[in-house]
């Protein structure tokens, strides 16, 4: 993912919460982000049945140019969780990213939240930065703990700490 550059002019971007018929649309787009490690289809369309009131899709001019794949972890009900964020190469460095976790906030099935998580790898500063950038957005703290190691993952893999961004106050989120 390349860094949002908050200062570029926004594109006119319609959000919307995930449907059971984008799965395949979220699969082409994570392939199609070149940065993205590309679950197997059916890991997007059961993400976009399943899990589609946590999911977000980004369109510009009817095409699907952006997605924010999350979850509600069931022990951590105050807290989101974001398996991936993606945004076609063509919208990257336009502050797509850090507007998908604003709008994706927004849902109504996230509205009792206050913390962002995700795993970052190390290797991966771009969503790193997105994450700080989240955090200061909204003038809260972005942790960073050892969540899932080296040693944990059955292939080589870097460690993916875990970032944790908030407590969010929900009255204050910013405008967009």
């Amino acid at each position: 993912m390349t860094v949002d550059n908050p200062t570029a002019s926004p594109v006119s971007v319609h959000f919307r919460a995930a449907q059971s018929h984008d799965g395949a649309a979220l699969w082409r787009l994570a392939q199609a982000t070149g940065t993205l490690e590309v679950n197997s289809a059916y890991f997007y369309l059961l993400f976009a049945t399943d899990f589609a009131r946590t999911c977000l899709i980004a369109e510009h001019e009817g095409r699907l140019v952006g997605m924010l794949i999350g979850y509600q972890p069931p022990n951590e009900p105050r807290t989101a969780f974001v398996w991936q964020v993606g945004v076609l190469p063509e919208h990257q460095g336009q502050g797509l990213g850090l507007r998908l976790l604003q709008h994706w906030l927004d849902l109504p099935a996230l509205s009792a939240c206050e913390f962002v998580t995700a795993t970052v790898a190390d290797d991966n500063p771009a969503s790193q930065a997105l994450f700080r950038r989240l955090a200061r957005s909204h003038g809260v703290a972005c942790e960073e703990r050892p969540h899932f190691t080296a040693d944990m993952f059955p292939h080589e893999h870097p460690p993916e700490p875990l970032f944790r961004v908030g407590p969010i106050p929900r009255g204050a989120l910013m405008p967009h």
